[in-house]
């Protein structure tokens, strides 16, 4: 089968003219890497790997243990459209082995693939749609980098107020060459703030949209004059950059959503709520990986719509996980939203850890908590520590500190992956925590 795929992938790269590729995969923190090979040599790598030295890579290997072989997945083939004007280029999406042959446990595609096949063993696919938000900023006349939002409008605003149609266009257009079926995008809420919106699919298949979606909307930014973010809180005082979720299961044999059920007054099932339950359970350790910056806590604040608080709801957004309103005849669409992730996460880690969360909830039964339908921003803190609901970790140390206490999410990382994850965060966060910033300087001098 695999054999029949790369011929299929062959035949395509020769109709489309191809003459380079572009190996992709990711490191530890989400970061695009790639090597480009000329497409005559895209056989042999699809038959043996590509030779990279992964000592050069965050997370990956010791530079005694550097030989590494990256194996191009033919389902991934695309071709790249800002690259393909004067020759063309096509990428593929790699999974990462040893020089044994065997899957590299370090590998973030990998880490997913493994949870995935969990899920599988116990009848399930998970499922996932992201809602990526990003900004779009203007370049200083040198070309260096400013936070000055490229426009002034707001939520669902109309050109001319969104001076951004046409780059959101260009972007959906590219975004087509992955094979990536867009919804609706949309200015958001903060001046220069974005969101394109693409159907779900399988976890594997999203987490790959969701790292071509990165390049394609930077890419596009670049070739109009713009620097476009994912940073979950570039401007002061103003909405930050989400991600959230929405996540299904749906049984592999039947290729039902089980997370439907009518007769429940929230029209969800017992396995949904048990799935629901081991989120809950896990967030403080989870986000560490989902909201994985120092500025990511930033984001994660009352007051700007991020969700801090660790509940479920319906109609409550203040709610760390919401169950979108059922309309007849959808069951399938049954789902639960996550809002907490930003989109500065690895997405394969990402989806990884909030499906081992969820399968743990469903493999110890747990009892679902009854949901909060109040505004939990407008609860006084004795109000709120009398319903028992606590909130997510203040900060990145915070975060990483319950990592370290939950077994569960170190086992989604991986012996390989979990202690070097730990290390580069803490790292991370002792650099920022020797910054002296304007505000200290304003505050204090």
């Amino acid at each position: 089968m695999e054999k029949d795929k790369a011929i299929g992938v062959i035949e395509r790269a020769k109709n489309d003219k191809v003459e380079f590729v572009q190996l992709i995969f990711t490191d530890i923190h989400g970061m695009i890497k790639s090597v480009t090979i000329p497409v005559d040599r895209m056989e042999e790598s699809l038959e043996k790997g590509t030779w990279f030295d992964g000592s050069s890579v965050e997370g990956f290997t010791r530079i005694c243990e550097s030989d590494m072989y990256l194996k191009p997945d033919p389902d991934t083939y695309a071709l790249i459209p800002w690259m393909s004007r004067d020759c063309v280029y096509a990428r593929l999406i790699c999974d990462v082995y040893t020089p044994e042959g065997k899957p590299f446990e370090g590998d973030p595609r990998y880490i997913l693939r493994k949870v995935i096949a969990e899920a599988k063993q116990m009848g399930f696919e998970y499922n996932v749609g992201p809602e990526l938000e990003f900004f779009l900023f203007k370049k200083s006349e040198s070309g260096g980098l400013t936070t000055i939002p490229h426009d002034g409008a707001g939520y669902f605003d109309f050109a001319p107020r969104d001076l951004a149609s046409d780059v959101r266009r260009d972007i959906v257009l590219a975004l087509k060459s992955f094979g990536i079926v867009v919804e609706m995008s949309h200015h958001e809420v903060a001046p220069g703030q974005h969101e394109i919106d693409f159907k779900y699919s399988d976890a594997l298949t999203t987490a790959d949209s969701a790292i071509s979606f990165k390049a394609t909307v930077k890419s596009i930014a670049h070739a109009y004059g713009l620097h476009a973010t994912f940073m979950p809180k570039p401007i002061f005082g103003e909405n930050g950059n989400g991600m959230h979720v929405h996540q299904s299961l749906f049984d592999v044999k039947s290729g039902k959503n089980v997370f439907f059920d009518g007769d429940d007054d929230y029209k969800i099932s017992p396995i949904a709520k048990q799935f629901i339950a081991g989120q809950l359970e896990h967030v403080p350790a989870m986000v560490s990986v989902l909201a994985p910056t120092v500025n990511s806590y930033k984001r994660l604040v009352p007051g700007y719509e991020a969700p801090v608080y660790i509940c479920w709801a319906q109609t409550n957004r203040s709610a760390l996980i919401r169950i979108p309103h059922y309309s007849k005849g959808r069951e399938q669409s049954t789902r639960a939203e996550l809002r907490c992730p930003d989109p500065s996460c690895n997405p394969y880690l990402a989806f990884a850890v909030m499906l081992k969360a969820g399968l743990d909830g469903m493999k110890r039964k747990l009892n679902l908590v009854s949901p909060v339908e109040e505004n939990v921003y407008e609860f006084d803190d004795e109000k709120r520590i009398n319903s028992n609901i606590k909130t997510l970790p203040y900060s990145l140390f915070d975060a990483i500190s319950e990592l370290k206490k939950d077994k569960v999410i170190a086992d989604a990382l991986g012996k390989h992956l979990y202690p070097i994850y730990v290390r580069s965060k803490i790292m991370e966060w002792d650099e920022y925590r020797l910054q002296v910033t304007k505000w200290e300087i304003d505050k204090y001098c």
